[in-house]
């Protein structure tokens, strides 16, 4: 965030910027949530904190994991009017469309995610070594028809965003290597441009894609509707499920590195 302040201090954000700012802005609310997580699993999975933390936690880290998705959805389509139609793009580009973009991605995400502030999000658990935990969204009501088709219109969504970057990232490139060569300050250009679209597509298939593909059976094994023959096969999706979310939250670190690719004109 400071650097996009810094470095167009004395000028306006145009709408890549702008939406690189917003993106900034959601990898900041993670961040204000990273102690309450960090507590939580040090305590070995123990929620030992107020409960509603636990709710204001699982909100914050909704809308930095989907704004994020959204974000990077708008920048790669931004991208890919910019290098298959750069006359148009130039013309329709204005501060105006990425500030209504991100409104409307703000708006929807956060106003999905205060659904959140208002569930039990905790659930006491036994051990087997006879001691109780409490847990902080890692419980469903047993076959809650709601919950499954609200997860499965979440993994839909992100995979249509993810086919979207694809699909668009394919085009770039295609168009990109297919360009004759250029001045050396054109190839440094266009060598940065390949970089920057591998990295988007590198951050949404490393921290997004691997969770919602786990994302399913996870919650169909929560829910107690499917994975009940084997108790050893719900553990591997749990299991598989933790490390997922870990990957998810490196998403912080890993969208500085599309940063540096935008500070410069691309």
């Amino acid at each position: 965030l400071w650097v996009f302040i810094s470095l167009n201090r004395a000028k306006k954000l145009n709408e890549i910027k702008i939406f690189m700012v917003n993106l900034t802005v959601a990898d900041l609310l993670f961040l204000v949530t990273l102690p309450l997580w960090i507590v939580y699993y040090v305590n070995l999975g123990n929620w030992i904190l107020p409960h509603f933390l636990c709710n204001v936690a699982g909100c914050l880290f909704f809308i930095n994991t989907y704004c994020s998705v959204a974000f990077l959805g708008v920048i790669t389509y931004n991208r890919f009017q910019a290098v298959t139609d750069p006359i148009t793009a130039a013309q329709s580009t204005t501060r105006r469309r990425g500030i209504i973009l991100s409104l409307i991605i703000w708006v929807v995400i956060v106003g999905c995610a205060s659904y959140f502030l208002f569930l039990h999000s905790t659930n006491m658990v036994s051990l087997k070594e006879g001691k109780n935990v409490t847990r902080c969204f890692e419980h469903y009501e047993e076959r809650s028809i709601p919950v499954l088709i609200i997860h499965v219109i979440i993994v839909f969504c992100v995979f249509v965003v993810f086919l979207v970057i694809l699909v668009c990232n394919m085009i770039i490139i295609r168009t990109l290597l297919s360009q004759p060569l250029q001045p050396q300050n054109n190839a440094h250009i266009k060598h940065k441009a390949l970089w920057m679209v591998c990295t988007v597509m590198a951050v949404f298939f490393i921290c997004f894609v691997p969770h919602h593909i786990v994302q399913l059976p996870w919650t169909l094994a929560e829910l107690k509707m499917g994975f009940k023959e084997s108790k050893r096969v719900h553990q591997y999706i749990n299991d598989a499920h933790q490390v997922t979310l870990c990957l998810m939250s490196i998403n912080c670190v890993l969208d500085p590195i599309i940063y540096c690719f935008l500070t410069k004109k691309f």
